[in-house]
């Protein structure tokens, strides 16, 4: 299956440059997709959305409100925040206001200082930042509404963190594209949702894609590594950190050892540690997560180092990884009660490694049987220090899973969530987050709340 699209020259100069100037559309998925974001996503996405906002006003912020989704919320809730000791939605909320660069995105928050700290600290103090939840749903929403003696100015975002639909400073439309999303609002939780791309290929056209892909298309992938290895070097340095200091230990005192399984779980989860407590190193992204973005990329490498596979091998591994990722994520939402960080990623990351052991589809699909029938249903209950124990069991899972599948022992396809196929039983995966966990989502919320009564 061939699908190729012409991309723009202003847009894509970077590739151009590259001699690209033809593209995959699959390719093109991951590329656009590919973010780097410091600290969890979400608290970033607050940043951003409050410093956006502040952009429009003159002075200095006087107040700030943040409305968001549930998810957003709960992931937000007790997470680490670069460049603080502090954590939250609402410290983030503080920091992107008074020292925030929207210009930079997710990493809205690279530059804040002590003093921003405390600035933001006092605001707190005054009573002059609030968050509030606006529903319990997997689509992405946050409104940042920030005020002054002189001026308003709010900012909403919609299904991708850095989407902004809508600006209005005192009073006037400045920006608004809600035309678009009030469409896409029909799309509920549990409602009829339009076909993605990823979703009009099999797991037999994405194997073929990533085995005769030109690797020239795929090269970009290399700056995940660079910018997922400096967070793990960041963590394995820091004094903040417990857990990459015990798998250190696990695995020998080495970094790389003759222990590939040991091996991948210290980098991957030493790496979310150092993400999750907010330590001041951006992780590459993919659909809107850091975790994901760890989980799906640094098994693989330790599994490149370990046994001295190709550097192509990699790549077109982690291409799969990506994919596979994506597949289950459209189906459950950017943000649910589901940790998509072991189970989507882990997934993706497990089909990995069946390539790089030289498996094909049948073995994917035992796998993806394996991970569906095992981890499928952890709750993710926000970004913190859990998500390295997650990311601890998510390795577990697929290295048992890709040993039994690559042995031809597997959960059939008659048990169980798994469907008849590869693409059913992903597609099951994920509506068990939506709308299977919205009770689930709002159940954690709920504690998260009694918690700070």
């Amino acid at each position: 299956m061939v699908k190729k699209i012409v991309r723009s020259e202003k847009k894509d100069s970077i590739l151009l440059k590259r001699g690209i100037i033809m593209m995959h559309e699959l390719t093109k998925l991951i590329y656009e997709d590919m973010k780097p974001a410091l600290g969890v996503t979400e608290p970033g996405a607050i940043a951003y959305a409050v410093a956006k906002a502040a952009s429009y006003i003159k002075g200095e912020p006087e107040s700030v409100h943040v409305s968001m989704n549930s998810g957003m919320y709960k992931n937000a809730f007790t997470c680490g925040i670069p460049n603080s000791t502090k954590v939250g939605n609402v410290f983030a909320a503080a920091l992107g206001a008074v020292a925030g660069d929207a210009k930079k995105g997710l990493e809205a928050l690279a530059d804040v200082k002590q003093e921003d700290n405390v600035r933001a600290e006092e605001l707190i103090q005054a009573g002059k930042v609030s968050v509030s939840m606006s529903g319990i749903t997997s689509r992405i929403f946050i409104e940042a509404t920030v005020k002054n003696s002189m001026d308003e100015a709010t900012v909403t975002i919609r299904d991708s963190h850095t989407n902004i639909t809508k600006i209005v400073v005192n009073g006037r439309t400045e920006m608004e594209t809600e035309n678009k999303e009030k469409e896409a609002a029909k799309e509920t939780d549990g409602g009829p949702r339009k076909q993605r791309l990823i979703h009009t290929y099999t797991l037999q056209q994405i194997y073929e894609f990533i085995s005769s892909v030109d690797i020239s298309e795929l090269e970009f992938i290399r700056e995940a590594y660079r910018v997922n290895q400096e967070l793990f070097d960041e963590g394995m340095h820091s004094s903040r950190t417990t857990f990459a200091k015990y798998l250190l230990k696990k695995n020998g005192g080495k970094v790389i050892s003759e222990n590939e399984q040991t091996t991948a779980s210290l980098l991957c989860n030493a790496a979310i540690e150092a993400r999750v407590i907010g330590l001041d190193k951006p992780a590459m992204s993919i659909t809107g997560s850091g975790a994901h973005g760890i989980i799906a990329t640094m098994p693989l490498y330790a599994a490149y180092k370990v046994n001295g596979y190709s550097e192509e091998q990699l790549l077109r591994a982690t291409a799969l990884s990506y994919l596979i990722c994506t597949y289950l994520k459209e189906y459950s939402g950017k943000l649910s009660a589901f940790c998509g960080c072991a189970i989507a990623a882990g997934t993706g990351m497990a089909c990995g490694l069946v390539y790089l052991r030289g498996g094909g589809v049948k073995e994917m699909s035992h796998t993806i049987n394996n991970m569906a029938g095992s981890i499928t249903g952890m709750i993710c209950d926000g970004g913190n220090q859990g998500c390295t124990m997650k990311g601890v069991a998510a390795v577990d899972a697929a290295y048992q899973s890709v040993e039994f599948a690559m042995n031809g022992v597997y959960i059939d396809s008659v048990h169980g969530i798994n469907g008849r196929t590869a693409e059913e039983t992903m597609r099951n995966m994920g509506l068990i987050a939506s709308p299977g966990m919205i009770g689930t989502e709002k159940t954690i919320v709920e504690i998260f709340q009694e918690k700070i009564k």
